[in-house]
C-alpha cells in the first residue's frame, strides 16, 4: 500500500472502472490541416508478444497502423550480447516513410539503450544520448528536429526504471535538461514506469516543466491496461491534446504495453 497517494489496488479499480466510459468517449479525430503532428510512444517488448511469440513483422504492423509523424520506441533492442536491434528498419521506412534519428556508437543497435526515435519529416539538426543513473541500462535520447522552415521540436525519448528510487533520480536529470520554462517546443515521450500520482511519484520532478501530467492514460498490461506507464508531455499549454492508448485486436497481442498516441500543436 502507498501512504501517499493512491494504493496499486484503488489505481486498479479505477482503470477498470474507467476503461469502458474512456472508449464510449473516445471518438477519431482528424488532424488540422498539417498544423498538428501524430506523436506515440510504444514499449514493443523486444517484439514479444503476449503470446510469447517473437514477432517483429507484428511490431511493425501496429506501428503501420498508428501511422505517426513521430514516435519512440523502447526496448527494441536486445538487452544483452550484441544488443542488436529487432526490426527491419529499412522495411519500415519503405512502408511508413519513418527515419531512425541516427545514434553514434551504437553497433547492431538500432537506438540508445532501447531507446528508438523515428520521424517521418524534419530534419535533425542535433543528438544527445543520455545515460540515465541506476542498476539498469537505461538512457535518454533528446533530438532537436527542424519539422520545416518556421516550426522547430525538441524531442526526449526515455525509458525510466522499475526501481522507485533510481526512477525518481531518472526523472531528475530529464527535468535538468531543461534550463528553463520558455525553452523551445519540447515533447516527452517514454514508458515512465510510474503510475503513482501522490507525493511519491517521479511524475513530481517533471512538473517545473512540464506543468501538470496529462490526464493517466492505462497502457499495462496490454489485455486489460490498468496502469498509466506510457507517457507523452510538452512544456507548453495546449501542445498535446487526445492522447490516448492504441487499442487494437492486433497491439493487445504484439507487445505487453499498449503504445500510446496523441496529436501535438506547434
Amino acid at each position: 500500500m502507498e501512504r501517499n497517494g493512491r494504493s496499486l489496488p484503488h489505481t486498479v479499480l479505477l482503470s477498470i472502472r474507467g476503461r469502458n466510459a474512456r472508449k464510449a468517449l473516445s471518438t477519431p479525430r482528424k488532424r488540422i490541416n498539417g498544423a498538428e503532428i501524430v506523436v506515440a510512444s510504444y514499449n514493443v517488448h523486444k517484439c514479444i508478444g503476449t503470446d510469447r511469440r517473437f514477432d517483429p513483422e507484428r511490431t511493425a504492423r501496429v506501428i503501420r497502423e498508428i501511422s505517426p509523424d513521430v514516435i519512440a520506441l523502447q526496448e527494441a533492442d536486445n538487452r544483452f550480447g550484441d544488443r542488436a536491434g529487432l526490426l527491419d528498419l529499412a522495411r519500415l521506412e519503405l512502408e511508413t516513410g519513418l527515419v531512425p534519428v541516427p545514434v553514434l556508437g551504437n553497433g547492431k543497435a538500432h537506438g540508445w539503450r532501447g531507446n528508438v526515435l523515428l520521424i517521418k519529416r524534419g530534419t535533425v539538426r542535433d543528438v544527445h544520448q543520455i545515460k540515465l543513473p541506476g542498476l539498469e541500462p537505461r538512457g535518454a535520447l533528446v533530438a532537436e528536429i527542424d519539422l520545416d522552415e518556421q516550426r522547430t521540436l525538441r524531442v526526449i525519448a526515455a525509458h525510466l526504471g522499475l526501481l522507485r528510487r533510481w526512477r525518481s533520480e531518472q526523472a531528475r536529470v530529464v527535468h535538468d535538461i531543461m534550463s528553463s520554462a520558455d525553452e523551445r517546443p519540447t515533447l516527452l515521450l517514454g514508458d515512465l514506469n510510474e503510475w503513482r500520482l501522490g507525493t511519491r511519484s517521479a511524475l513530481n520532478t517533471l512538473h517545473t516543466t512540464f506543468g501538470p501530467s496529462p490526464p493517466a492514460v492505462p497502457t499495462f498490461p496490454s489485455g486489460l491496461p490498468v496502469l498509466a506507464l506510457d507517457r507523452i508531455m510538452g512544456n507548453r499549454h495546449g501542445m498535446v491534446s487526445a492522447v490516448e492508448a492504441h487499442d487494437t485486436p492486433l497491439s493487445r497481442v504484439a507487445s505487453d504495453h499498449l503504445p500510446l498516441t496523441a496529436y501535438v500543436h506547434l
